[in-house]
């Protein structure tokens, strides 16, 4: 005998209503997740029960990129087919509180960021956060550690620039100080000149000579 039509409407006994919610709500996370993972979909779920305790499922890392995904849609809709004036001050309504909205998301990340406000994140959303910081603590180290790398390396050219500059400037010192001592060695008499050439101690013999002739 086959299953009988089950008939819509409220259930009036409180505890049967409980545990319909209950099976139906499993049932509907269920379903949601089988068709992200079949059809590669992004999923987003929102359950309110009659007490007000909310129920979320969503395929992506977290449900705020699926619902501000959601808002840009909607957004790009109406104001691609606006109809008449009402229309386009609703959609300057909306304007305001899609940037209110995403400012306010905003300032509720930064929190997250600086860890606060965190006891309203429940664990995936506590992981999917550190992931972020991780990411983001890599990509900061990876850009410092090239910087310095850049910063050394125009230090070590710099030094091997001015050595190469030292070496030029010794040479250059060298240099002069041979043309200096060859012109002095020009100034000095033919003579002199004969006699520091023939005798090494020519100075010496020149002094003993010009002793003698004065006594």
């Amino acid at each position: 005998m086959g299953r009988g039509k089950v008939q819509l409407k409220k259930i009036d006994n409180k505890v049967n209503r409980q545990v319909t919610f209950s099976k139906r709500k499993t049932g509907l996370v269920k379903k949601a997740h089988e068709i992200s993972v079949l059809c590669d979909a992004d999923v987003a779920l929102i359950v309110f029960s009659h007490r007000g305790k909310h129920f979320q499922y969503c395929s992506d890392t977290s449900m705020e990129k699926i619902l501000e995904r959601y808002e840009r849609y909607c957004y790009a809709e109406k104001r691609l087919h606006p109809t008449n004036d009402t229309d386009i001050q609703v959609n300057w309504t909306i304007d305001f509180a899609h940037l209110k909205a995403k400012a306010e998301l905003l300032h509720k990340n930064h929190r997250h960021y600086m860890g606060q406000d965190l006891g309203l994140l429940n664990n995936k959303e506590i992981q999917s956060l550190e992931l972020q910081l991780d990411t983001a603590i890599k990509s900061i180290r990876a850009r410092k550690n090239h910087l310095m790398h850049e910063s050394i390396c125009e230090l070590q050219k710099k030094e091997k620039a001015m050595l190469e500059h030292n070496n030029v400037l010794a040479k250059e010192i060298k240099e002069r100080e041979r043309n200096m001592a060859e012109v002095q060695q020009m100034q000095l008499p033919s003579s002199q000149q004969h006699l520091g050439q023939g005798h090494p101690d020519a100075s010496n013999f020149l002094l003993s000579q010009a002793s003698t002739s004065y006594y």
